[in-house]
């Protein structure tokens, strides 16, 4: 069955694959070079799935369609999550300047090549600010012949229990093409996706009735996150001591912060990871994926951070803060198909 094939690049732990073939499309190649992320892919690929654990600019886009038997105009959908550290809130903010800016035209080069009937690529709202970025997009895909639009989505609108928003960018090989991306008024909260979940394992020796609910807080970050009341953070927190506050300072309301259990979670992100919102402990990576909106038989690959700190390939909270939630992929993806189909 050739139909509804897809590809992805920028793969990641793979919330945009797993959204995109729960609208039905079956992606034959993901493209992602961090080895734990694609470990995390291989572990949940279907159907012969090829994992090209490669830097994309080492892909050939078109010895990778002979590799496959695929002609032009033969995948239905070509989707990326480029990496969004220079356009981010959160980062430097240099663009093109910084060295990952310009892979985000990478996603050109394949559609270039490859002429899907559509293209779907999420990042952050900030690359709107980044002069030239979204300009130059737009117009190398209208000059592949695509119908493109762009606008800002939260996935707490698409039944995620977090509010994050995201640009999505959506490119169709017709004139003028709409999408109708039906959106949830009703927002889940935190504790709707994790109150039933059993007290995580203490080490990832023990037996976990959940896969990737470990909890591995080490004793004097739980001395901290007790000072930090639900819905808080660190800061904001004046009757701790001064040795917990350290240099803190009220502006750092990102920093060890607590969920709120009856709301939908904050940004989930990659520096600090959040406090369960009534334990003295940091969310497990199965809380981040509840929170994301991935389903339990979805099994995460790599190590797990126990506090704050950097891992030389990304752990698994991070693996689950950089994907795309995996129900706002699925609502974009079936739209695409809707319009593709037509």
């Amino acid at each position: 069955m050739r139909k509804n094939l897809a590809i992805s690049l920028f793969s990641g732990a793979g919330g945009m694959d797993a959204g995109v073939e729960q609208a039905g499309f079956r992606t034959i190649c993901a493209v992602e070079k961090d080895p734990h992320c694609a470990n995390t892919l291989r572990a949940n690929s279907k159907r012969g799935k090829l994992i090209v654990e490669l830097d994309i600019r080492a892909v050939d886009p078109a010895g990778l369609m002979r590799s496959m038997d695929l002609a032009q105009g033969d995948l239905s959908l070509l989707y990326a999550g480029p990496p969004c550290q220079p356009f981010s809130q959160a980062g430097k903010k240099m663009g093109l300047k910084d060295e990952r800016g310009p892979l985000i035209f990478e996603v050109v080069r394949f559609a270039k090549a490859m002429l899907p009937k559509a293209v779907f690529i999420e990042q952050v709202e900030g690359v709107l600010k980044s002069k030239g970025v979204i300009e130059g997009m737009l117009r190398r895909l209208k000059r592949l012949g695509y119908g493109v639009n762009y606008t800002i989505m939260n996935a707490v609108d698409a039944g995620v229990p977090q509010r994050r928003r995201r640009l999505v960018i959506t490119a169709i090989k017709r004139q003028n093409p709409v999408l109708c991306v039906a959106i949830s008024r009703v927002h889940r909260t935190v504790a709707d996706v994790i109150k039933d979940l059993p007290l995580p394992a203490s080490s990832r020796d023990e037996a976990m009735p959940v896969k990737n609910h470990v909890d591995i807080t080490p004793p004097r970050d739980r001395e901290r996150i007790s000072f930090v009341g639900e819905g808080s953070w660190l800061a904001k927190e004046e009757s701790a001591p001064p040795n917990i506050r350290r240099n803190l300072t009220r502006r750092d309301t990102t920093k060890f912060r607590r969920l709120s259990w009856d709301e939908p979670s904050l940004t989930l992100r990659c520096g600090d990871i959040f406090y369960h919102p009534r334990d003295n402990r940091y969310l497990t990576p199965r809380e981040y994926m509840r929170i994301h909106g991935f389903q339990d038989d979805y099994v995460l690959q790599g190590p797990i951070r126990g506090r704050t700190g950097q891992v030389r390939t990304l752990d698994q909270h991070r693996q689950v803060a950089n994907s795309v939630p995996p129900p706002l992929a699925k609502k974009v993806a079936r739209a695409i198909k809707n319009q593709i189909w037509q």
